[in-house]
C-alpha cells in the first residue's frame, strides 16, 4: 500500500491538486482512498460530485462512538474512497484532533485500506495533529504543493523541517518524496521552485501550469480529469501521478531546509521587479 501525504500553504490549490491526482490514480485500476485532513472539509467535494460529506468529528458528536463505516467513508469518482476529519466548532478545541480521531476510528474499523490513500493536510501550521500522518507513519511520502510565492515557499519550507526532525528518530517511516509546484503564473516561477527543491535535497516532481479548466471544472463540481479526461492538463496531472507511482523516495534521505536568509535569497533571486 502507497501511503502519501500532500501539505502546503492554505489556498495553494493542494485540494485541487490531490484530487485530480487521485483521478488520476483511479484511472489505474488501483483502489483509492482519499482523507481530507483539513477542517475546512473540502478536500473531497469534487471527488463526490459537489457534496459536502458529513465529517468524522461531526458525526462523532451526534452519533457518539458507535459508528460505522458507511457513515464516514463514501464512495465518489471512480469508486474513489472519500472521508473527511473535519475540526472542533470555530474558537474551540485543537482542529489537529480531527486527524487523530479519524485514523482511530478508520483503523478501529479496518476501513484504512487500498493500494493508494491520499492525505490531503493543511500545511500553514504543522502543530502535533496535523504532523500525525508523518509522525505515526501513516504517511510514508510527503509531496510539498507549492507556488513561486514566498509565503508558500515558507510554508513548504517550514513542513520539511518538519520531516527533517522527524527523520532523526529511530522509527522513522516518512520520507520527502518531492516538490509539486502549482503555477501562480509568476515570472520565473519553474526556475525558483525547480532550485528551491534541489536545496531542501528534493526534487521537482511536477509542474501545474495555470488553467481556466480548473475552474470551469469546479465550476461543475467535477475534477479535471472527470469534466475534461483528454485535456492538456488532465494529463498533466496523469504525469504527475505517474512520476508518484515509480518514486521510492529513501527514508534516510533527510531534507535540508533552508534559513530565511537562504530563503530571502533566492526570492530575490528570481522574482524581479
Amino acid at each position: 500500500m502507497k501511503q502519501i501525504a500532500l501539505y502546503g500553504k492554505g489556498g495553494i490549490g493542494k485540494s485541487t491538486t490531490s484530487a485530480n491526482l487521485s483521478a488520476a490514480l483511479s484511472e489505474k485500476n488501483l483502489s483509492i482512498m482519499q482523507i481530507g485532513c483539513d477542517p475546512k472539509h473540502d478536500s473531497t467535494r469534487m471527488l463526490m460530485g459537489g457534496r459536502w460529506i458529513p465529517t468524522v468529528l461531526d458525526t462523532i458528536r451526534d452519533k457518539g462512538e458507535e459508528i460505522n463505516a458507511d457513515e464516514i467513508v463514501f464512495a465518489g469518482y471512480n469508486n474513489i474512497r472519500c472521508v473527511e476529519a473535519g475540526g472542533p466548532e470555530p474558537g474551540v478545541g485543537c482542529a489537529g484532533r480531527g486527524i487523530i480521531a479519524t485514523f482511530q476510528l478508520l483503523e478501529k474499523l479496518d476501513a484504512l485500506y487500498g493500494d493508494v490513500i491520499v492525505y490531503d493536510v493543511l500545511g500553514d501550521v504543522v502543530c502535533g495533529g496535523f504532523a500525525m500522518p508523518m509522525r505515526e507513519g501513516y504517511a510514508r511520502e510527503v509531496y510539498l504543493v507549492t507556488s513561486g510565492d514566498f509565503m508558500a515557499l515558507y510554508a513548504a519550507n517550514n513542513i520539511s523541517k518538519a520531516i527533517a526532525r522527524l527523520s532523526n528518530r529511530s522509527r522513522n517511516f516518512c520520507s520527502l518524496g518531492g516538490v509539486i509546484c502549482n503555477s501562480q503564473n509568476i515570472e520565473g516561477e519553474l526556475e525558483l521552485v525547480s532550485e528551491f527543491a534541489q536545496m531542501i535535497n528534493s526534487q521537482l516532481i511536477g509542474f501545474i501550469p495555470r488553467s481556466q479548466i480548473v475552474r470551469v471544472a469546479e465550476v461543475n463540481k467535477k475534477t479535471v480529469l472527470e469534466y475534461a479526461p483528454e485535456s492538456e492538463q488532465a494529463g498533466i496531472y496523469r504525469t504527475i501521478a505517474d512520476r508518484i507511482m515509480q518514486n521510492s523516495p529513501d527514508v534516510t534521505k533527510k531534507p535540508t531546509p533552508l534559513t530565511m536568509d537562504e530563503l530571502e535569497e533566492l526570492a530575490q533571486k528570481h522574482i524581479k521587479a
